[in-house]
């Protein structure tokens, strides 16, 4: 008795022209055409023809929209001359060690905690309504609390960057080790395995895919909380130049203008500083005139 192959069985006289019914049967023909970097080149120059298109109707005004040659133009007298005692290079380089900085301390102490939600029932009540509660709260709700305990320096915008890192990392790599299949686990132990051999040999490389999946997502709520965090206090970064000089502080007349300004504000805002201002005014006035 021989077996037929699927093609061959009695009563699939198929034409090979029409193939088989099943989905699986023959690879799907390649498409030859556009590909997607081409599709995402063209969105690309799509949005700049627009952005710049309303510039030139004037839809926008350039105050707050101006043209795409003008941001480039102003980049490059950025990148050439600086912002406030410091290159471009240095703002970012300043930005990006704060970042992996961070990333680092949420690797040492996420990684852990998620393989520990992941493995032990102990772990898992213990860090699982930790996590549950840093998880909802923006991590910049954290930073007055945070400059209180560390002060405005270097730690405290580390610490609040470390906080949004840590949920995402420590739940992806909880998520990993519980995906771990349970036969390679009992394949190890029955090798002779211990538990700490199981959990680096077997557990670790199987959850890495998710860990690599968590810290690509910790890097984009790092980002977003780096130039906040940059906000406060920082003489470098990203975020100092989009917040510009502090009064009093930077090059040329910026420090000067930026003083007058702030005391400006000051006596609009503080009815105080306009009531001791006035008499101070009069007083010179009434002097002169007796003067006189």
């Amino acid at each position: 008795m021989t077996i037929s192959s699927y093609t061959e069985r009695p009563g699939s006289g198929i034409d090979e022209a029409e193939g088989l019914s099943v989905p699986w049967s023959r690879p799907s023909p390649r498409r030859k055409g556009i590909s997607a970097r081409m599709i995402s080149a063209v969105t690309i120059l799509v949005v700049l023809a627009a952005w710049a298109l309303s510039v030139r109707l004037q839809l926008v005004s350039p105050v707050f929209l101006p043209s795409p040659v003008a941001v480039w133009n102003k980049f490059i007298v950025v990148a050439r001359d600086g912002f406030v005692d410091a290159t471009l290079l240095q703002h970012v380089v300043a930005s990006l060690g704060r970042v992996f900085a961070a990333l680092v301390a949420a690797i040492l102490v996420a990684v852990p905690v998620g393989l520990a939600i992941g493995i032990s029932t102990i772990g898992r009540g213990i860090f699982d309504p930790l996590l549950e509660f840093l998880r909802p709260i923006p991590p910049l709700a954290y930073l007055p609390l945070v400059i209180i305990w560390f002060g405005i320096g270097e730690p405290s915008k580390i610490l609040v960057i470390t906080i949004a890192m840590l949920a995402p990392v420590a739940l992806s790599t909880a998520s990993g080790v519980r995906g771990v299949s349970q036969e390679r686990i009992d394949a190890a132990r029955s090798l002779g395995a211990t538990r700490a051999q199981v959990v680096r040999h077997v557990i670790l490389p199987s959850a890495l895919p998710a860990i690599l999946t968590g810290l690509r997502i910790a890097l984009g709520a790092g980002w977003s909380t780096l130039v906040a965090a940059e906000l406060v206090a920082a003489t470098r970064g990203l975020g100092f130049m989009i917040r510009g000089p502090v009064p009093g502080h930077g090059r040329g007349d910026h420090g000067h203008i930026g003083d007058r300004g702030h005391r400006l504000r000051a006596r609009i805002h503080h009815p105080q500083d306009r009531a001791r201002a006035r008499p101070v005014g009069g007083t010179r006035m009434k002097r002169e005139r007796k003067g006189e």
